[in-house]
């Protein structure tokens, strides 16, 4: 496995853009997304559960805020076997960007669309006898593929599933619909953290996929574990079955409450994929005793130099971190002071060493610099919520910067229709990514 990257010996952003011939930066502000770290990740991934276990990354809420289309390019080029989304149009979105592996639709698929979903080979999870019912009614089109089902089973998360006893009937149904085919099934865990729920979801899934096959019905393939699930060398053991379903461990972040180190844990090595950083747009000297930002919440109690970066709650930087977040710049920990608004945020750098920060320094606010370190994980506890919300609440209006090591090989900002991901660099992502799963 290849290392992170050393920031301090990179050119700025400007130049790494324009070597890879791409356009400049709408803002100075935006994110870097490690694709290669990405590949890493899948890689510890599968050597956890390890052969004859299909991996199928989750790239659901635009691959939780590091970009769907380029994260799920990456994957498909270092041999994921699958794909996974929450909502049908994230699947839409995956194939019309030319994804081409098996893709499951979690929460299913509207009845309307179930043709449409067979015609791109997008499989449906139903766990919802009425839902199914739609689905199975529904007149086939003449020389339609049929819809792939996957039975969701019930087994402690209290959200969605077939009961473990209507799981039989279900299955039948779905045989017998002449649109749809059985594909496999498939449970969630509600505490991966404790064990005694584990092995109470485990025993009632085991249970119900073995009476569904006492009636003579192959079920297709089962899967279980998420990332949560993976980190417990005991948990994994047991509930590998067929496929896994990582998410936060493919973008390099240990779930909370799961081992990070020890005999039990089987995800160490894990590189977070996703950095913020930004220059400021204005950088002020203020007088003692002068409020900075709306309330004000802060007020200078010295003479005081202030930074404004352009990105706020508007951008995923949440209100809630206002006077509760640093941020680094010249490898220094700085406080984050005044109120978040929609577009600002403001660092006090009164006291970084050296000449006076100015626009042409670089923060970072996720990630690192100069050996310090803001993860995602500080900052969902710094909110008292969790890292996958810190990370899928990245707007999309911030621009992505995608590179392989140190190869920029992407930009994707609002501009799209113009300077799409898969622009005239289309070819370099995946061969870097390829790359790094061979060495």
């Amino acid at each position: 496995m290849r290392p992170g990257r050393d920031p301090r010996s990179e050119a700025p952003i400007e130049v790494r853009l324009a070597a890879a011939r791409l356009p400049p930066l709408p803002r100075t502000a935006w994110l870097e997304i490690d694709l290669e770290a990405i590949v890493d990740n899948l890689a510890i991934v599968r050597r956890a559960v390890g052969p004859g276990v299909a991996v199928e990354p989750v790239v659901k809420a635009d691959a939780y805020g590091h970009g769907a289309l380029p994260v799920a390019a990456a994957l498909e080029a270092a041999g994921a076997d699958g794909l996974c989304v929450a909502a049908y149009d994230e699947a839409v979105e995956l194939r019309r960007g030319g994804i081409r592996v098996p893709i499951l639709a979690l929460y299913g698929v509207p009845s309307g669309a179930a043709a449409d979903a067979a015609r791109r080979r997008i499989a449906a999870s139903v766990g919802d006898p009425a839902l199914l019912d739609r689905l199975a009614s529904r007149p086939p089109a003449r020389h339609a593929p049929r819809l792939g089902i996957e039975l969701e089973v019930e087994t402690g998360l209290g959200r969605s599933g077939f009961w473990p006893a209507e799981l039989t009937a279900a299955a039948r149904a779905v045989r017998a619909a002449p649109g749809l085919e059985l594909r496999g099934t498939w449970t969630h865990l509600q505490a991966p953290e404790e064990t005694r729920l584990v092995d109470a979801q485990l025993d009632r899934f085991a249970s119900a996929v073995e009476s569904v096959r006492s009636a003579g019905i192959d079920l297709g393939r089962r899967h279980v574990l998420a990332s949560g699930g993976l980190a417990d060398a005991a948990i994994a053991a047991r509930g590998r079955y067929d496929a896994v379903r990582p998410g936060l461990a493919i973008y390099g972040i240990a779930p909370e409450d799961m081992p990070s180190g020890g005999p039990r844990a089987t995800l160490a090595g894990l590189r977070p994929a996703m950095s913020l950083r930004a220059r400021p747009v204005h950088v002020a000297d203020l007088p003692a005793g002068w409020g900075v930002s709306y309330g004000p919440t802060f007020t200078t109690r010295r003479p005081s130099r202030i930074a404004t970066l352009p990105l706020g709650y508007g951008d995923g930087w949440s209100r809630a971190l206002s006077n509760r977040a640093e941020a680094l710049v010249r490898g220094v920990r700085v406080p984050l002071v005044g109120n978040v608004s929609m577009d600002a945020v403001m660092v006090d750098v009164t006291d970084v060493p050296g000449a006076p920060v100015g626009p042409d320094d670089e923060f970072v606010l996720i990630g690192e610099q100069e050996g310090q370190r803001i993860t995602a994980v500080d900052l969902a506890q710094h909110r008292g919520t969790i890292s996958w919300e810190v990370v899928t609440a990245m707007a999309r209006r911030l621009p992505r910067v995608y590179h392989a090591g140190p190869e920029v090989v992407r930009l994707r900002t609002l501009d799209e229709p113009r300077n799409g991901w898969r622009g005239s660099n289309s070819g370099t992502a995946t061969s870097a990514t390829s790359r790094s799963t061979r060495s």
